[in-house]
């Protein structure tokens, strides 16, 4: 169904094998591999090559950004628009010694602060302690260049044998419920109790979560959940050192005086429309007057009156996560006539829906299904997969779909991601036998705050879930949103971006449907 991984460009060509240090336990029991375990195990067994363990003895051996030189190739006094900007970056260590291998985690931005103006740049890791970084000069202007090294090689390594240590970084809690009484039992998507289990098996997915089974309660009493982290880690401290706030993100470039860049009368191509289907490359466009700009597709900035038309008729379907509940907010802020429809549930992770009856318009947000981590209590009621959520919609040409899931993945080992966006695609494949004219749009996760829970939340582990996304749906008819590339550009570095963030996400989704 779809493609072999091929991360050996996207994730700098980290090398040498490993044994995978995944949890031998399966979260469902099987007496054979199905096709879906296979290729998790498969794109697990690539990762592992690629993100090798790099044991070190002392802080002083890894990765120095003060101590790393960063040249232009071929500098200029004065750069044209639409140049390319390479840098040779050489990594060496807190002594000075130069590094002989690379994956480090970095992360390349250039900006013009009184422009509003911001692009991200791509890393090529040569992996022999040598990088090159490259930037389109996408404006005129003043351009400031940046490389922050987010986290050592050293890290990087540490932080994917400890994501794929265990599933016990979230306790779940589930509330049963039978007349005026309840209780809460534990629950998670692995068990290990001898007590009696209730199991919620998906079997065509091979979805599972399970919960603590309650006296004189049945299995079906489970109706809501809430989650909290436990005090566990598999870092050593060696490696917990690595993460101080002030080890990660540091700026490699501090010398770097900012370079000129002219219009030096070049024209742009036109490029056809924007339309599902197209892959945008990275970077896909930059931000200039707080506006995202397409570089791939030609893409038009909607106003309100666009908006409504384009609105008019359609059914929109949201599933995922909090980054895109804030679609529906910002909405009705722009078009006054979508009102939220009460369905008397509660809470903010509630089904949202806007209407407007008279231009026939529905736009729903769901919730996806577990792992959802939040210290609210959330209703199981009305709760599915996403894979379930697509199989109930017939799907037409007024329908479309936006689909974004990750930022919940972080803390769990990467199977439970993969499998889910296997399932995803699956479900999708199914959507277009019945209905190929539905629009599908997928939208990547958003990078976060640098110094927030780095072994369950850290930036490492979006980015690993981003480059499988992108290529588990490289080959689909569908949409992207490369809400990773805008959010470096923008350096919003929260998982909720403000409103002019929403804003362009969502002209990019109406130009793909419209």
């Amino acid at each position: 169904l779809w493609s072999t991984l091929n991360l050996s460009i996207s994730i700098h060509y980290w090398n040498n094998s490993t044994k995978s240090v995944f949890p031998k336990t399966s979260p469902i029991p099987l007496k054979s591999l199905t096709e879906t375990e296979l290729r998790i195990k498969e794109i697990i067994e690539k990762l592992d090559q690629q993100i090798p363990p790099r044991p070190f003895t002392h802080v002083n051996t890894t990765t120095s950004a003060t101590h790393s030189i960063a040249t232009i190739l071929n500098p200029q006094d004065t750069y044209c628009r639409g140049d390319q900007l390479d840098i040779l970056l050489e990594v060496r260590d807190h002594l000075g010694h130069r590094k002989q291998y690379g994956g480090d985690f970095l992360r390349a931005r250039m900006s013009s602060p009184a422009l509003m103006a911001g692009a991200s740049g791509k890393v090529t890791d040569f992996n022999n302690g040598t990088y090159r970084v490259s930037f389109t000069l996408f404006w005129e202007g003043q351009v400031s260049l940046s490389l922050l090294l987010i986290h050592p090689s050293e890290g990087a390594s540490a932080l994917w044998r400890a994501r794929n240590q265990g599933y016990n970084k979230i306790i779940f809690k589930g509330k049963f419920v039978n007349g005026t009484s309840h209780v809460f039992t534990e629950c998670g998507l692995t068990l290990n109790s001898s007590a009696e289990l209730c199991e919620y098996l998906d079997n065509r997915d091979q979805e599972a979560f399970y919960c603590v089974k309650p006296q004189h309660m049945p299995c079906e009493a489970l109706t809501h959940m809430t989650t909290r982290n436990r005090e566990i880690s598999y870092l050593t401290d060696k490696e917990k050192s690595l993460f101080h706030r002030s080890k990660v993100g540091v700026e490699m470039m501090k010398d770097q005086k900012h370079i000129d860049v002219a219009n030096c009368n070049k024209s742009e191509k036109i490029e056809e429309k924007c339309q599902v289907g197209m892959k945008p490359p990275v970077p896909g466009g930059y931000t200039l007057q707080r506006k995202w700009i397409t570089t791939f597709c030609n893409q038009v900035q909607l106003d309100t009156i666009k908006i409504n038309g384009c609105l008019k008729g359609k059914l929109i379907y949201l599933l995922g996560d909090s980054t895109l509940r804030q679609w529906i907010y910002y909405l009705p802020k722009v078009v006054k006539t979508l009102k939220f429809f009460d369905l008397h549930e509660t809470g903010i992770f509630k089904k949202h829906l806007l209407l407007d009856a008279e231009r026939h318009t529905q736009i729903q947000w769901k919730k996806h299904n577990y792992p959802f981590v939040t210290f609210q209590l959330y209703s199981l009621i009305d709760h599915d997969y996403i894979p379930r959520e697509i199989d109930r919609l017939s799907g037409d040409k007024n329908t479309a779909i936006v689909i974004t899931f990750g930022q919940h993945f972080r803390p769990f080992p990467i199977d439970v991601f993969i499998r889910r966006a296997i399932g995803v695609r699956k479900a999708i494949e199914r959507l277009f036998l019945r209905s190929p004219t539905t629009k599908v749009i997928i939208k990547t996760e958003n990078i976060r705050e640098m110094h927030i829970d780095t072994e369950r939340l850290g930036d490492f582990h979006g980015y690993i879930q981003y480059l499988i996304m992108k290529d588990i749906f490289k080959d689909l008819n569908v949409g992207i949103i490369d809400a990773w590339d805008m959010t470096i550009a923008y350096d919003t570095n929260t998982v909720h971006p403000p409103d002019h963030v929403i804003g362009n996400q969502i002209n990019m989704f109406l130009n793909y449907i419209c």
